[in-house]
């Protein structure tokens, strides 16, 4: 079959995913008092919330779902300038991934509006007065970074960036489709998709770093480091492809997909094992850095993890390092597809929980106020721990994700039979 038919049953099931999703994100609005009471510095104070819990969920799964969208469009643009044929025969799932990054503009514009009009309290160098000396909450020193901590830079990244990472993919996207009515051994169109692939990939690889700087590590205002913005880059893509692995067996299962076999499994395998322990080196690396070259400045983001957040620090690294590295190291595990699909359904998770783990802490300081209240605050529901809502919310999101996925493999031939490595996809063995 070469056209994806998207059931009722599909959209039924989906859509009260979606509902039961919002709903749970709704209820992190509503659920979380307006204000907490913490102790600043030996003297009792009242803090407004400012439904950090809503706002730290909306941006996690925002985040963390047009991540997986920018990198599938990367990965896909990377294989094809490399003359890689091997995936070719399912390339229209990643391109249905990329064009995620059209809903996801919408996302984007609704946490610009947020720090426009203060509407929430994401980012301490956003919070009034932090920039002029004579105010009590001045911090000197988010005034040193201001030139790239404010809210212009933030809209272009969330807004300018993704805009131009959408529209290369629209372009690649229609070339691709237009390229199923070609003639036999037209090559033209590959070619002009190919131009377009050369622009992608390194205007993404420079301004996703900005994007990643300024709407994820910058809720640690204080904080820096070389290592963030590839870490979290990795920890997108080892979730994409989990996804994949997780939609090909779905797809085969309804019949879809014929020529997908294990060796295609075995290779997805291979970068999934490979990104695993890739992402546990950047992870390592900042870690590692506090001591190795005394930067102290590190030293509180990771400290603050380890000892406030231990089921997160230590959680991290057992789901999205220890499991994979044991499952998958073996040879045989890669072509399973009940293995793999195990390994991709908690890999999925456990790079969702990472985004977690990267944001929440932090979040919870611009609360408190400190460091010293934050602790005081540290087994607040949604913020030590994903809670049901946090879940809920995850699974609409996914729902959702997945929803758009199938409406645009729908919308095409699910297997691009004019593409010119099609059949080195057709044919791909691996010893």
């Amino acid at each position: 079959m070469n056209q994806f038919t998207f059931t009722g049953r599909e959209r039924m099931v989906l859509l009260s995913l979606i509902v039961l999703g919002a709903l749970c994100l709704a209820g992190t609005y509503f659920v979380e008092p307006a204000t907490m009471t913490v102790m600043n510095h030996g003297h009792e104070e009242t803090v407004s919330t400012y439904h950090m819990r809503f706002w730290s969920n909306f941006l996690q799964n925002s985040v963390y779902f047009l991540g997986m969208a920018f990198v599938a469009m990367f990965g896909y643009c990377a294989f094809i300038t490399a003359y890689g044929g091997w995936f070719s025969g399912m390339k229209r799932l990643w391109e249905a991934y990329a064009l995620w990054m059209g809903p996801a503009l919408i996302m984007m514009a609704v946490l610009v509006a947020g720090v426009f009009f203060h509407w929430h309290h994401l980012y301490h160098w956003n919070a009034e007065g932090v920039l002029d000396p004579t105010d009590a909450h001045y911090d000197e020193i988010i005034a040193g970074k201001s030139a790239f901590l404010n809210k212009y830079w933030y809209a272009a990244s969330a807004l300018i960036f993704v805009g131009i990472w959408y529209f290369i993919t629209l372009r690649i996207r229609s070339i691709s489709v237009a390229e199923d009515s070609a003639d036999v051994g037209d090559y033209s169109y590959h070619g002009r998709a190919r131009n377009w692939m050369a622009a992608y990939l390194p205007f993404v690889a420079f301004t996703s770093a900005i994007f990643i700087w300024q709407l994820m590590m910058s809720i640690d205002a204080h904080w820096y480091s070389t290592m963030y913005a590839w870490n979290a880059t990795a920890s997108f893509f080892v979730g994409m492809l989990s996804l994949t692995v997780l939609m090909l067996i779905y797809l085969k299962s309804r019949g879809y997909y014929p020529n997908v076999t294990e060796n295609h499994m075995h290779d997805i395998g291979k970068y999934l094992f490979g990104f695993s322990v890739f992402w546990t080196y950047t992870w390592f690396s900042q870690y590692m850095l506090i001591w190795y070259s005394n930067n102290g400045e590190e030293t509180i983001y990771f400290l603050t993890r380890r000892d406030q957040y231990p089921i997160l620090f230590y959680g991290n690294l057992v789901i999205n390092f220890v499991l994979p590295f044991l499952i998958l190291i073996r040879n045989s595990s890669k072509r399973k597809f009940g293995t793999i699909g195990l390994v991709a359904a908690i890999t999925f998770f456990g790079h969702w929980f990472d985004i977690f783990y990267m944001i929440k802490p932090g979040a919870l300081i611009n609360i408190a106020g400190s460091q010293e209240a934050a602790t005081e605050l540290g087994s607040v529901a949604g913020y030590w721990f994903p809670g049901l809502l946090e879940l809920g919310a995850f699974i609409g999101f996914t729902a959702l994700f997945i929803y758009f996925t199938f409406s645009k493999l729908s919308q095409a031939s699910l297997v691009p039979e004019k593409d010119p490595y099609y059949g080195e996809s057709v044919t791909h063995h691996v010893i």
